[in-house]
């Protein structure tokens, strides 16, 4: 009797790049993705920019070919799990099936977090989480003249850079003071505030949405809390995801923001791992717990479990790198900004090619750069190898980022 496969709940970058590691580091047996979205594997970043905007097909958005998960003998299960038996070891799907597993791993990321206000249900408010979503959206942006965006995150200005690029009327709603508040430094903040100003979109901060109201069924305007109404015949709801650890939690694993996992990505159950988006990890460079939402992570995780399953157990050690693409700025960061007390700058952010430095007691703890792909890459190296430098050095573009981290190779 053969033995039974491991099981892969999620088709996203995690799950997709842990069946793909799994064969690269030659595991043999069965695998399965239970792939609830009921479509192949797909790559999410592109939603919000060049397949809204009509630039991208969605064959384009393939992670891979059906052809390789034929190849590879990767089978993907095109129906939604419902519970977890970890008793019996198994998955209930949809249609009843109980898949039995040798190891189980949730790769289950997260969900939009959901505004419950009046007029939330009319045609024309969108969330924007998958290709489902941003197929509604493609649509609706063909015959938009306004668009409303709840929350300046990542998403949002991303969708309003493509609805500018459209000539669409765009107003973003943020209850902070700032765009993108918790995961920028307030330097770079700043400068993608004004460069949004610069191409149109306008900004409405310390402010929320008390009703949507609309015509025969569909969105026509927003009401901000002071009263004011604001034209939209389309929104976008973007104030952030959760974690979708629902099955996880019923199942009786650890939870708390997420699946709470070791340093080897395992849950409390030792049958059961954890991956991207859903998994809350100790991470060294955090120096906490924490949970992270992007495609480097999930990639990077899949790889480590991928390790284990076949015998090569390493702590999960990978440093945390991001990106967003909004217009012609492309912003790449290496670390984490939480915690940084100390900020500089390195080039003219008025050249729109500049980089941030953040520190936190002196030490360099994480770089922001907007259409410097070198200093991206030298922070990876830099922040990855614990290099030490200051903050002179840091601000100083005659300095040689790459110098400092062959300085460091040296005295290691």
């Amino acid at each position: 009797m053969s033995p039974a496969p491991i099981v892969i709940l999620g088709g996203g970058h995690a799950g997709a790049q842990l069946a793909a590691s799994l064969r690269e580091e030659g595991y043999d047996g069965s695998i399965a993705i239970v792939n609830g979205e009921g479509v192949a594997p797909y790559q999410r970043p592109p939603l919000s920019k060049g397949y809204i905007h009509g630039d991208i097909p969605a064959e384009a958005l393939s992670l891979r070919a059906q052809s390789f998960f034929n190849t590879k003998r990767i089978d993907i299960v095109n129906q939604a799990a419902v519970s977890i038996d970890r008793a019996l070891r198994n998955v209930r799907l949809t249609s009843g099936q109980a898949l039995e597993y040798s190891h189980l791993i949730l790769a289950t990321g997260s969900r939009s977090r959901t505004l419950e206000l009046p007029g939330s249900g009319l045609q024309g408010s969108h969330e924007l989480r998958t290709l489902e979503d941003a197929s509604r959206i493609r649509a609706d942006l063909q015959s938009c003249r306004s668009a409303l965006v709840i929350g300046a995150g990542f998403i949002g200005l991303e969708f309003a850079a493509a609805a500018r690029k459209k000539n669409i009327e765009v107003n973003v709603i943020e209850l902070a003071d700032r765009p993108m508040a918790r995961s920028l430094s307030p330097k770079m903040s700043d400068f993608f505030r004004d460069a949004h100003r610069d191409t149109g979109s306008q900004f409405h901060f310390g402010r929320r949405v008390n009703e949507l109201r609309g015509w025969q069924g569909h969105v026509t305007e927003a009401v901000l809390d002071d009263g004011r109404a604001i034209a939209a015949d389309i929104v976008l709801v973007g104030i952030g995801v959760v974690a979708d650890d629902r099955l996880a939690r019923d199942a009786g694993l650890v939870c708390e923001d997420g699946i709470v996992v070791d340093e080897a990505l395992l849950t409390s159950d030792p049958r059961i791992s954890a991956i991207g988006d859903c998994a809350r990890h100790p991470n060294p460079f955090a120096r906490a717990t924490i949970r992270l939402e992007s495609v480097q992570n999930a990639v990077d995780q899949a790889k480590c479990v991928a390790r284990r399953l076949v015998g090569k157990p390493e702590p999960f050690h990978s440093l945390p790198w991001f990106w967003s693409d909004q217009g012609s700025l492309k912003l790449q960061i290496a670390g984490l900004v939480r915690g940084c007390d100390t900020f500089v700058s390195r080039g003219d952010p008025k050249s729109s090619a500049f980089s941030v430095f953040g520190f936190a007691d002196g030490a360099l703890r994480c770089v922001e750069s907007v259409n410097r792909a070198g200093d991206h890459m030298a922070a990876r190296r830099l922040l990855d190898a614990g290099c030490a430098i200051s903050t002179e050095e840091a601000g100083d573009t005659a300095f040689d980022l790459k110098a400092a981290v062959r300085r460091a190779a040296v005295s290691a």
